[in-house]
């Protein structure tokens, strides 16, 4: 490994406190590459960072990591970012929009369709927006991140991801975890550990630094909505979540 760790997240409003630590408490030197959940993953694999956030669904593919730090980005129930929204019942779609970059998300909603919705839609590649505009009978649509809080009360049912799993399983969830490649020098994830901590005991400060500053619920979604603590019961429910076997792949659109 590099003398200086090569490190990928994503830059989501719920990664800043993580972000402000890794660049401001200072035990760690790190080049910081922030991108998509997809692309964390693909750079880890491929060998171009050696730390990185990751989808928590893509954990078991990656043979050559280790979970690290007592942080993820998760939530007790309700999240409020991962939304499955619709005109129609959940329990009546036929086709669901996904973005295929937010894996964790896709991969849970999968799991909420075929173990409590009892349903097997076809699972489309939301590509082109306007759909959210103009949905048909049967639609419905996974909505993560800042689009989920921009299409707020737009729909007429709208189910909590992490709510209804939470229901379901009496669990909380965690949607990414931090990795590292094994043989990871102790001194650099213990680094890590001392940076998030930074960060997340500074959310004000990290929040008054990046551009969600001015979002009303910003500072109350990540003081009281996400989750940031990876805790015995977090990863009881990943293992669940592994185990299950389901799996959805959204189609791929051709060229």
């Amino acid at each position: 490994m590099a003398l200086t760790p090569r490190i990928a997240a994503v830059s989501y409003l719920n990664t800043i406190p993580f972000i402000y630590g890794i660049r401001h408490e200072g035990s760690l030197c790190a080049d910081l590459l922030l991108t998509s959940p997809s692309e964390c993953v693909q750079q880890f694999i491929d060998g171009d960072v050696d730390i990185a956030l990751v989808p928590s669904s893509a954990v078991p593919q990656l043979k050559s990591a280790e979970i690290v730090t007592d942080y993820c980005v998760g939530a007790e129930s309700e999240v409020r970012t991962e939304q499955l929204v619709s005109n129609t019942p959940i329990e009546e779609a036929r086709r669901i929009w996904v973005d295929p970059h937010s894996c964790a998300s896709v991969q849970l909603a999968g799991y909420l369709a075929a173990r409590v919705w009892k349903i097997a839609p076809e699972w489309l590649p939301l590509t082109d927006r306007s759909l959210l505009d103009t949905p048909q009978d049967g639609d419905a649509f996974l909505l993560v991140g800042d689009e989920a809080f921009d299409h707020e009360d737009e729909f007429i049912y709208t189910c909590d991801l992490a709510a209804v799993w939470h229901e379901a399983t009496g669990l909380p969830f965690a949607f990414a975890v931090w990795v590292a490649r094994r043989g990871t020098p102790y001194e650099v994830t213990d680094a890590l550990q001392q940076s998030l901590t930074f960060g997340v005991e500074r959310i004000y400060e990290a929040l008054a630094e990046s551009d969600y500053r001015d979002r009303p619920c910003a500072y109350d979604y990540l003081t009281q909505t996400i989750d940031f603590l990876f805790d015995n019961e977090k990863r009881k429910a990943l293992q669940k979540f592994w185990t299950s076997g389901i799996k959805v792949t959204p189609r791929v659109e051709p060229g």
